[in-house]
């Protein structure tokens, strides 16, 4: 049995007036999933959100496992991943699974595939290269000529002391390493709608596209996670969530 995460209650000013919470079971096609991550915003424009998670007991109800708190949104707000475009900050709205996790940080003992990045790791989505658009890199190379289209892990800080990787707009094909180094695909991603969006760590501030939450809670996500439990992640406006 997985041991209750649940920690101390941390709601801001921002989520304390929210009219009602919403719990898995209010969510319709979740599949097998047996661990679901919820994400409301009050509206599309605001760059604040709720996260709770919960987890699926042997008799089917829902118990939540990591208390609410306040998540860091896209500075532009939300909108439906199929409309979501590159380069526009919006935090992509839908059900999405997890994948894998890295982090500038040690492995905190999550389940998902885990990568403690260094200063050569990267994230790239070039629309004019793309084979490589929305994946990972560990290749020891400078990625200069990428431009804006690269994001050199390291970097981030705090945010990417622990990340969890979403499965938004990823390569739908097998990733293979060439004798290069680089990772590259033969079915890339649409390069129209960007990528790199994960649940990490927030620093408290809005993010490009990614749902930030604070350091403590993020690692306490990372250790409930497992693929056994196929998770998934529902981002969605409050007011449409509660109709389904």
């Amino acid at each position: 049995m997985v041991a209750t995460l649940m920690v101390a209650m941390a709601v801001s000013p921002l989520t304390s007036a929210r009219a009602a919470e919403v719990d898995p079971s209010m969510i319709s096609s979740l599949g097998d999933a047996q661990q679901v991550v919820i994400v409301t915003a009050k509206d599309s424009r605001t760059t604040y959100g709720t996260l709770t998670a919960w987890e699926r007991e042997g008799n089917g109800s829902w118990r939540r496992v990591i208390a609410t708190t306040t998540a860091r949104l896209g500075f532009s707000g939300t909108i439906p991943a199929r409309d979501r475009r590159q380069g526009t900050g919006k935090t992509p709205t839908g059900t999405f699974g997890f994948v894998s996790g890295f982090g500038r940080r040690p492995d905190p003992g999550t389940k998902l595939p885990y990568r403690h990045i260094d200063r050569d790791d990267a994230w790239t989505y070039n629309p004019r290269v793309p084979r490589t658009y929305n994946m990972m890199q560990t290749a020891p190379r400078s990625w200069n000529s990428y431009g804006g289209y690269v994001e050199r892990l390291w970097s981030y800080g705090i945010q990417y002391d622990y990340v969890a990787v979403m499965d938004y707009n990823l390569p739908k094909g097998p990733v293979r390493t060439g004798a290069d180094g680089i990772r590259r695909t033969k079915e890339p991603a649409d390069t129209s709608r960007g990528g790199g969006i994960f649940l990490h760590a927030s620093n408290g501030k809005v993010t490009a596209g990614c749902i930030a939450i604070d350091r403590d809670r993020m690692r306490a996500v990372m250790r409930w996670l497992d693929p056994a439990k196929s998770p998934v992640i529902v981002v969605g406006l409050e007011s449409t969530l509660l109709k389904n």
